[in-house]
C-alpha cells in the first residue's frame, strides 16, 4: 500500500521513535506535513505523506494528538483537537516485523475569529480610589477584592453598593498581591513573583495555609469552575490547578484564528468561558476554558474616562460576575467607581 502527498506545518525536524530501539538514521519511515498557507485550524482536513525509506509494506496507520485518535481517509487527515496551540502529531505504523512511531510538532489555531462585544452601563457604585485592584469576585452575593503593590497589598470584603470595606487583612510588605478566587468558603490569593499563594478562611480572614507554584513561575489571575482552578501567569498559557493540592494538572494555550495571545490578567469563570482582563489594555478576552480559543473580545474603552482623574489612576483591571443579577462588575486600579455592565455582541 502506498501513501502519498502532504499534511501540516513547518520545516521542523521530524522525530523518529522506533519501538524496537533502532537508530533514527536507519528509520524505515518518515513523515512530511504541510497545510494551506502553513496555518492549521482545528477541524481542518489536511493531507499527509508517509515516506517509505525501506520498501517495507505498512499494514496500518494510527494518527493521534494528546492520546486521542484522529480520523483519516485516504491521504487526508482530520485535525480535530480538544485543546489548541502547540501540539504533537503522532503516527503509529504497523508493518510485518514490528511497529514504528513518528511524531511531528505542529500548531493548531481556532476555527473562527473572535466575536466583538461592547458594554452597557447598568449601575455605578463607589470604590476605594486607593485600591490597586488585582482580583474581584462575588461569593454568596458579597463582593471580595484583592489589591496589589508591595506595602499596600490586601484582601477585602466589600459592600459593593456603598463602597464600604467590611473586612480587610493586609499582606506582608514584601508581597505583591494578585488575583483571588473563592471555593468552599476559602479565599485563594496569588502573589506576583514570590512563587506562592495564600489560603484564607472566608469568615475570619485568618490565613489557613500557603501553596507554591509549579511551572507557572508568576501569579497573575485566578478563577475556578467549582472543581478546579485556572491560573494565569502572563504567558500564553492558563494553568489548571487541583482544588485541594493546588498542584498544576495541565494547561491550555490561548489562541485566535491567527496566532497566540498572552498577558491575561484578572480572571473570571462563567459557563464554560474564562473572562480575562488584558494587561495594560481596556479590554477583556472571552476564552473557551477547554480549548483555549479566544471566542470574544470586549472593548471597554471609555470607562476610564468616567472615573475621577488623578495622578495615580491606572488601567482597567477587575471583573466579577454576579450570578443572581447575571451582570458583570468591572473596575480598575485606583478607580473610584465600579461599573455594573451587561455585554452586547456587535
Amino acid at each position: 500500500m502506498k501513501f502519498h502527498k502532504i499534511l501540516l506545518i513547518s520545516l521542523l525536524s521530524v522525530l523518529f521513535v522506533n519501538c524496537g530501539g533502532s537508530n533514527k538514521n536507519t528509520a524505515p519511515f518518515g513523515l512530511k506535513v504541510v497545510s494551506k498557507n502553513n496555518h492549521i485550524k482545528s477541524g481542518d482536513w489536511v493531507t499527509y505523506n508517509i515516506v517509505n525509506k525501506s520498501g517495507l509494506a505498512p499494514e496500518s496507520l494510527v494518527f493521534s494528538i494528546d492520546g486521542k485518535q484522529l480520523n483519516f481517509q485516504g491521504d487526508s487527515l482530520a485535525l480535530e483537537v480538544q485543546s489548541l496551540g502547540n501540539k504533537t502529531l503522532e503516527v503509529a505504523i504497523k508493518y510485518k516485523d514490528g511497529q514504528y512511531k513518528i511524531s511531528e510538532k505542529i500548531q493548531v489555531f481556532a476555527k473562527t475569529p473572535p466575536s466583538l462585544y461592547t458594554y452597557k452601563i447598568l449601575n455605578t457604585y463607589p470604590h476605594d480610589r486607593n485600591a490597586y485592584t488585582q482580583g474581584l469576585e462575588f461569593y454568596n452575593d458579597t463582593l471580595y477584592e484583592s489589591t496589589g503593590l508591595k506595602g499596600f497589598s490586601s484582601l477585602r470584603k466589600l459592600n459593593y453598593k456603598t463602597g464600604e470595606i467590611l473586612k480587610k487583612v493586609s499582606l506582608p510588605d514584601a508581597i505583591f498581591g494578585e488575583g483571588i478566587s473563592i471555593l468552599n468558603n476559602k479565599i485563594y490569593m496569588l502573589s506576583w513573583q514570590s512563587g506562592k499563594g495564600f489560603i484564607f478562611d472566608i469568615n475570619t480572614f485568618e490565613q489557613i495555609s500557603q501553596f507554591t507554584y509549579g511551572q507557572s513561575k508568576e501569579g497573575w489571575g485566578l478563577c475556578n469552575d467549582g472543581s478546579k482552578f485556572f491560573k494565569s501567569d502572563g504567558s500564553q498559557k492558563i494553568w489548571t490547578l487541583d482544588p485541594v493540592s493546588l498542584k498544576e494538572l495541565d494547561h491550555i494555550e490561548l489562541v485566535t484564528h491567527k496566532g497566540f495571545f498572552k498577558d491575561t490578567n484578572e480572571l473570571e469563570y462563567v459557563d464554560g468561558n474564562i473572562y480575562a482582563n488584558v494587561y495594560q489594555k481596556e479590554s477583556v478576552m472571552i476564552i473557551n476554558a477547554s480549548s483555549g480559543a479566544i471566542e470574544g473580545v470586549v472593548n471597554f474603552s471609555g470607562l476610564k474616562k468616567l472615573v475621577t482623574q488623578h495622578s495615580e489612576v491606572d488601567v482597567l483591571n477587575g471583573i466579577a460576575y454576579h450570578p443572581g443579577r447575571k451582570t458583570f462588575f468591572v473596575t480598575g486600579k485606583k478607580w473610584d467607581k465600579i461599573f455594573e455592565v451587561s455585554l452586547e455582541k456587535k
